[in-house]
This record gives structure tokens, C-alpha cells and sequence, in this order.
């Protein structure tokens, strides 16, 4: 059987006008474009100049059976290319269809992510199974998915669908197509060739990396202290309910759920448990690729792109971080939105929803942009915040006067910031300016180098705290 392993490709990005469904291109342009990819294999291109000779041989020396069998072959190769240019695979009885299943998804930067793609007849027919028998498969993959090594798959291949398993270690965060499956077969005589996408790509999303962080220290419960009281809820002033799904294992009252005989836990574990915001400067990230240019500039200095991504990994292991510790968290980028998202809550749901909140983050488009960003960001955490809140954010240096908005968040609440300065710039007056002027606020700042790892930027952090 000619199956092949599928390769890495890099997914073409097309462009469509907008409302255009992909079914409303015309049948005849799709049909030209199948057409078009028809290719003559050696065979065939023997075959037809074999042809052509017969019947130019047969023309000069009046031969009309000569003549008739060279157009006879030119028609073979002709018909040959018309039937393979028009078919459609996944249309007519031999119709064949395409599952793809990844586990896990949502796959972790860094992480691999087994993938199961199986190419089937949707009907049991021996035409489909014809198709399956001269097929051969190769995969289109971002290259934020396959690496630089591309993919290494393993096969299996059956009389009524083709098995293929492989792997991929995303190198990148965000949203990356893979497929769709392209497809190479030949006709039953071997004469032409053809490609074809079978198929709909699949969107992966690559959640950032995130590292456990210490975030019950002693200056955390002394603020959590002198906001909430001396005396936080104990475990025999909980009020018991049901366990349902999505619950902290940790908030289990086993005594309560032995008298019960079913799983309980305690209703009011957080109390005394602060809400906390972590703050993303989106100026720290790489703009949208449609805005993207080499060496791209913004208000904050130029940033490489590995920057912009240990940013987003720091808060999001912040915010995680939280969440396990008990805390309700959320993940606010800057941006233009008149109501931050809600409180997330519980290890499992809650840390899902906030590492899905970062998968599609990307920069601002100009410096007006990432400024008018911030202001309204930092307004819109004002109205929304309560006294006993936790603002965490990490920030890139700002601009002289621009921090106005978001050093009054600390006359309201419990404010610490991460300002981190482009490597690229070799300059860190402003992001102590920055630092200087938020701790005059009432901020606890700390200033760290872009790609300092997220535990070592926290420790710096509370340190400064202490």
C-alpha cells in the first residue's frame, strides 16, 4: 500500500472575503483547481509522447490504423487526467473521511500532545476502498507545532481506513492550523498524479507554561490579616455541602462526608480567602501578526518575541498559583474592554479558564494604542475592585506621566508589580522610574530582566515586599 508518513508543512494562511462561506466558491473554479494539480507520472509522459510520435508517423506515411492507435494512447493519458483532475474524494461512493483526535487538548507550550489522525471510507464500497489502497498522505502542520524536525509518524493501514499516530511539542502559544490532510494518488494505470486536501484543519491551542509559585507567604498573610481580621474561618465553623464537580479536593470534609456517606465540603473555606487580579501589560507581547513587522517597535522599547511570552507565562503562573492556593483569580490584559472577566475559582475549572484567557493573547498595534489600553484597563479595575482585592501586575516600563491611572488602584487596595525592561534596550531608567513611581503610590514594585524565570521574579517580588 502506498502510504506515506505524514511531514510537517506550513499551513498556508488564506485569505477569504468576509461573510464568504467555503461552500459558495463556484463547483466549476473548484473543478479548474483540482484540474490544475493533475500532474503526468513518467508513465504517462512516455505514454504521450509515444502517442504523439504514432500519430505523426501515421499522418506522414498515410497510415489512418497508426494514426488511430497514437490518438487511442493520447486519449488514455487525456481521459486518465479528466477523471483524476474531477474526482472529488470526499464526495461520490467512494467517498473517504478524515478524524483527527489530539491528547491532550489543550496542549501546554513545551509540551507534547499525542496525535490520532485515521483516514476512512464513509461507505463500504470498492471504490473507496480503491482510493485508500493508491493513497498517500502528508500532513500540514504550523511550524509552531511540528519544530524544526518536522513530524515522525507510525502507520497502520487496513483494507477499509489508514492509521497514523504521531506527535507534536508546540514550540509557540496562541491558535495553529493543523491540516488540512493532503492527499497523492494515481490513477489505476499510473499515468497522472494528483494532490488534494481531504478534510477540515483542526485549531490547536497551546496553552503558556506555568510553574508552581509560593504564594502563601508571611507579608501575603499579614495583608490578608489587617484587611479580613485576626481570626480567619476554622474548619468547625464551616458550613458542609455536597461535592460537585469542579470543587478544590483539598476543601473535602472527610469526617463530615463518613457521616454522610457521600463526598461534602466545606462552603465557606474562603472565608478570609482574598480575590486577586493579575494585570498583563499587553505592550510586553508581539503585535497581531497582520501588524508585525521585522524589528517591530512599541511605546515600551523593542521586545523580542521569547520576551513577550515569559511575560505571559509569569502572570499566568501567578494566577494559577493563587487559584491553587484557594484564592479566586483572574487574568486582565490590557485592553480596551468596558468589564474585566469574571473571578475564576477552583484548581481544575478555574485554572482552565484562565490559561485559555492567554492562549490568544498578542500585542497592541501602536504606542496610542497600548496607552489608551492601559488607562481604560486600569479605570475599568477601579470601578469593579473591592477592598479586600489583590492586584498583581506585570508591567513594561511606562512612559513619563502615563502611570497616573494605575497608580491610583493602591489607594483602594493591595497593589504589587513585576516591571520588566526589555533585554534589547540596555536601559532601565525607565522601568525605575516606573517602579519609583508606582511605590510612591503605594505600590510594592519589584524590577526584574524580561526572561527571568517566573519563580525568580516572585521571590524578587516578595522579597521586595518583606
Amino acid at each position: 500500500m502506498n502510504d506515506t508518513a505524514p511531514t510537517a508543512r506550513s499551513a498556508p494562511r488564506r485569505t477569504a472575503p468576509a461573510g464568504t462561506p467555503p461552500g459558495d466558491v463556484p463547483t466549476a473554479r473548484a473543478a479548474l483547481r483540482r484540474l490544475a494539480r493533475v500532474r503526468l507520472t513518467g508513465r504517462g509522459i512516455a505514454l504521450l509522447c509515444t502517442g504523439a510520435l504514432l500519430g505523426a508517423c501515421g499522418v506522414l506515411l498515410e497510415l489512418p490504423d497508426v494514426v488511430g492507435l497514437g490518438g487511442a494512447a493520447m486519449l488514455a493519458v487525456g481521459f486518465a487526467w479528466a477523471v483524476m483532475g474531477l474526482q472529488r474524494l470526499e464526495a461520490g461512493r467512494g467517498a473517504l473521511i478524515v478524524a483527527r483526535e489530539l491528547t491532550p487538548h489543550p496542549v501546554v507550550r513545551g509540551q507534547s500532545t499525542a496525535v490520532r489522525l485515521v483516514v476512512g471510507a464513509r461507505s463500504r464500497t470498492g471504490a473507496a476502498y480503491e482510493r485508500l489502497a493508491r493513497l498517500r498522505l502528508s500532513e500540514q502542520a504550523a511550524h509552531e507545532l511540528a519544530g524544526p524536525h518536522g513530524i515522525r509518524a507510525r502507520v497502520t493501514a487496513h483494507p477499509d481506513r489508514i492509521s497514523v499516530r504521531y506527535t507534536l511539542t508546540p514550540s509557540r502559544r496562541g491558535r495553529w492550523p493543523l491540516g488540512p490532510l493532503l492527499t497523492t494518488r494515481t490513477d489505476v494505470f499510473g499515468l497522472v498524479r494528483t494532490t488534494q486536501p481531504l478534510g477540515e484543519p483542526t485549531r490547536v491551542a497551546v496553552r503558556p507554561r506555568t510553574v508552581d509559585l509560593h504564594t502563601r507567604t508571611r507579608v501575603l498573610g499579614d495583608v490578608d490579616r489587617a484587611a479580613t481580621g485576626a481570626r480567619l474561618a476554622s474548619t468547625d465553623d464551616s458550613v458542609l455541602r455536597e461535592y460537585v464537580a469542579g470543587d478544590d479536593p483539598r476543601r473535602v470534609h472527610w469526617a463530615g462526608s463518613a457521616r454522610q456517606g457521600r463526598l461534602m465540603v466545606r462552603a465557606d473555606e474562603s472565608a478570609g480567602v482574598r480575590p486577586v487580579t493579575v494585570l498583563l501589560d499587553r505592550s510586553l507581547l508581539a503585535p497581531p501578526p497582520d501588524a508585525r513587522t521585522a524589528g517591530w517597535p512599541t511605546q515600551r522599547g523593542v521586545h523580542r518575541l521569547e520576551d513577550g511570552e515569559h511575560a505571559v507565562e509569569l502572570a499566568a503562573s501567578i494566577a494559577v498559583s493563587f487559584l491553587e492556593a484557594g484564592h479566586p483569580a483572574r487574568l486582565v490584559a490590557t485592553g480596551g474592554a468596558a468589564q474585566p472577566s469574571a473571578f475564576a475559582a477552583g484548581a481544575l475549572t478555574g485554572r482552565a479558564a484562565v490559561l485559555d484567557a492567554a492562549v490568544d493573547l498578542a500585542g497592541h498595534r501602536s504606542t496610542t494604542e497600548a496607552d489608551e489600553a492601559m488607562a481604560a484597563t486600569a479605570r475599568a479595575l477601579r470601578v469593579s475592585r473591592t477592598q479586600a482585592e489583590i492586584t498583581v501586575a506585570v508591567l513594561a516600563p511606562l512612559p513619563a506621566g502615563s502611570s497616573h491611572e494605575l497608580a491610583r488602584l493602591a489607594a483602594e487596595g493591595t497593589c504589587w508589580a513585576i516591571v520588566t525592561p526589555p533585554r534589547s534596550d540596555g536601559n532601565d531608567d525607565a522601568a525605575e522610574r516606573t517602579a519609583a513611581d508606582l511605590r510612591q503610590a503605594g505600590w510594592r514594585v519589584a524590577v526584574c530582566d524580561s526572561g527571568t524565570p517566573p519563580a525568580r521574579a516572585w521571590a524578587l517580588l516578595t522579597e521586595r515586599a518583606a
